[in-house]
């Protein structure tokens, strides 16, 4: 009886630190957010005079502003471009190359696999000057264009890896049922791999999403004209030399990170699958 209940303190006691370790870090992830919101609606003056959290006042023409003075319409509409352009062709090469690497037989398969991986290994800053000349020689510099193919080189790499590892598990009865209904090497692709790939399809919508949304540098070094910028450049420009209006930095900040979120809400079912199932098949 004692040993019972002492097996059973230790599995609540345990369980209860593990659950305030989870919302201490859940909380520590959410505030920032939650201040950046509340932050944006204050203004310049009670931004940092005005200590608590909640906004006495609540400015939301703060979001009028920002949208109308950062320009974030046509940026907005750029990054939206560029983003949706760009996972959905990582999503068509990195998916059939997985696919390829996988499930087929060819010469050389093992070193072009690892010539890819090794991608992997080079930061994106060190590929800058190669890629500036290459779309200069290529007549793509300042153009969505070379900026949107840079950006699926980038997100190749990782999403070709998490793809094949998720093919390699793959039955092989699968395929043999899908090749004895008639359908191709296309067509198992199409119909019987990626269906069951859509755990792992989500993390790389979400990943690369993440990563095209929220770059800034390479945009900065491809374009030129300001029309093509994303909507990560928008943002400077409520940062000056000597003032940053933070109200309205707070606000394009939200305005930002919105999409992304509203995304990952979608989604996130999968994403979960994914990560605590393995992506297990079948």
């Amino acid at each position: 009886m004692k040993n019972a209940i002492y097996y059973k303190t230790k599995k609540i006691t345990i369980n209860t630190l593990i659950h305030l370790f989870l919302l201490s870090v859940t909380v520590a992830c959410l505030y920032p957010l939650l201040w950046m919101v509340l932050a944006s609606l204050k203004t310049q003056e009670t931004i940092f005079s005005d200590i608590s959290l909640i906004p006495r006042q609540f400015h939301f023409e703060n979001y009028i502003h920002a949208w109308k003075e950062g320009g974030f319409g046509r940026n907005f509409l750029n990054s939206i471009f560029y983003t949706t352009s760009v996972v959905a062709g990582i999503l068509l090469v990195s998916s059939l190359a997985a696919y390829a690497f996988s499930r087929m037989r060819f010469p050389g398969r093992n070193i072009l696999f690892i010539i890819f991986m090794a991608a992997m290994m080079i930061p994106i800053p060190g590929s800058f000057v190669a890629l500036y000349v290459l779309l200069n020689k290529l007549h793509l510099r300042d153009t969505p264009l070379g900026y949107i193919l840079c950006m699926i080189n980038v997100g190749l790499a990782t999403s070709i890896f998490l793809l094949k590892t998720f093919f390699d598990k793959m039955p092989q009865e699968l395929e043999d049922a899908g090749r004895m209904d008639g359908c191709s090497k296309l067509g198992i692709w199409w119909h019987v791999a990626l269906p069951l790939a859509r755990p792992v399809l989500a993390v790389v919508v979400v990943f690369n999403a993440l990563n095209v949304w929220n770059e800034y540098i390479l945009a900065l070094i491809i374009f030129d004209s300001k029309h093509f910028m994303p909507l990560q450049v928008a943002l400077q420009k409520f940062q000056g030399e000597f003032v940053t209006n933070y109200p309205l930095l707070m606000a394009g900040l939200t305005i930002t990170a919105l999409p992304i979120i509203v995304v990952y809400i979608f989604i996130q079912k999968y994403i979960i699958r994914g990560v605590t199932e393995g992506a297990i098949v079948g």
